[in-house]
């Protein structure tokens, strides 16, 4: 194993926000940060030098929280060198050098920043890796933790036959009916928002406006390097939209983003149709892998989110499960008391979809 100081954090220099564009996740794009900075956030871009393991870009964003108090973000980062040593506590370490590295370049008024670490673990009964002090468990994930990658990089039966045998048999289904998947260009969002907005009443969610996916499709084909296509797929059934998703094709890897369906019609199985889409679409654009974006941590048929679980896992792929969001305080008393604050609305959140999902059981 190589020795772990050799890839300690030697500085942290503030560069371009396009050096962030050959980022591995999408999240750490150039493209994301300039697209967060539309709604509220301040994107920042910084070079990490890793010593032997060479030189990576960065992406931080910034918003504030009150007058005079502001928190930095860095999601799904930092992407560490390819031969880093495969160690819980180098990994910790260079976080926590990185940490009190970016405090100098961060503005007075930060409060804490947050990461939500890349590195994983594989299996369905796999334990994250965690971290220690000083890093605190953020009150709420802002990304998600646990995520399905679907293996693209083999032939269709092979993806098909990994899936579980119901889910073979929806495809084909939803396709027997007559249900049509058709990609759409933005004239479609307000479709997929008219099903989103039943989708998030059904299972009481938060979304954004129509205007922040409208701004999604604008910046991606205005975005300079163009290397994301963000994708509308709707399915339909005798020209009655029961479902869409939006997805985004970016390198090697498709990353399923937001989905809704109809009340109507759910027996006809158009979910399951458009991943399948998806799938295909992904794989002949040379995607290796799609992200699936989003599970809750282990099979449990009491969480609110149970459906989810079993709609996922059922697409075959790896499970995989990272650490989540940890925040490193500058600033412990303001950390605190946000992350009370947090966690409280979490807990609510939980309990209220807790009771629902009781009731339908009923």
């Amino acid at each position: 194993m190589p020795d772990a100081a050799i890839f300690n954090v030697r500085s942290v220099v503030p560069t371009d926000l396009g050096r962030c564009d050959g980022a591995k996740s999408f999240l750490q794009s150039g493209f994301w940060g300039s697209f967060k900075a539309r709604f509220g956030w301040n994107a920042r871009s910084f070079l990490i030098d890793w010593g032997e393991g060479g030189k990576l870009p960065l992406l931080v964003i910034r918003r504030r929280l009150a007058p005079g108090v502001s928190f930095a973000y860095v999601p799904l980062g930092p992407e560490l060198p390819s031969n880093f040593p495969d160690s819980d506590t180098a990994r910790h370490e260079a976080l926590v050098e990185l940490a009190k590295l970016l405090q100098k370049e961060l503005p007075h008024d930060t409060a804490f920043i947050r990461f939500d670490p890349p590195w994983f673990t594989i299996g369905e009964s796999a334990h994250p890796p965690l971290l220690s002090a000083p890093f605190i468990r953020a009150g709420a994930d802002v990304q998600p933790p646990d995520t399905v990658i679907i293996d693209l990089n083999q032939e269709e039966e092979a993806i098909l036959s990994a899936m579980k045998p119901k889910w073979r048999y929806n495809i084909r289904l939803a396709e027997k009916k007559g249900v049509t998947v058709t990609r759409q260009d933005e004239a479609g969002l307000e479709t997929f928002y008219e099903l989103y907005k039943t989708t998030a009443k059904r299972d009481k969610i938060a979304i954004h406006g129509l205007e922040y996916y409208r701004t999604l499709f604008q910046h991606s084909r205005e975005y300079r390097d163009g290397n994301q296509d963000i994708r509308l797929y709707v399915a339909e059934h005798e020209g009655e939209a029961l479902a869409a998703i939006i997805v985004l094709f970016r390198g090697e890897e498709a990353t399923y983003l937001y989905g809704a369906s109809s009340d109507t019609k759910r027996n006809l199985m158009a979910p399951y149709a458009l991943q399948w889409k998806a799938m295909q679409d992904a794989r002949a654009q040379g995607c290796l892998r799609y992200d699936l974006f989003g599970i809750p941590p282990e099979e449990n048929p009491l969480h609110p989110m149970a459906g989810l679980y079993r709609f996922k896992t059922g697409f075959g792929g790896i499970i995989i499960h990272r650490s989540g969001s940890w925040d490193y305080a500058y600033k412990p008393l303001i950390t605190k008391a946000f992350r009370f604050a947090e966690a409280s609305r979490k807990k609510i959140r939980s309990l209220r979809k807790a009771i629902r999902s009781l009731r339908r059981g009923q």
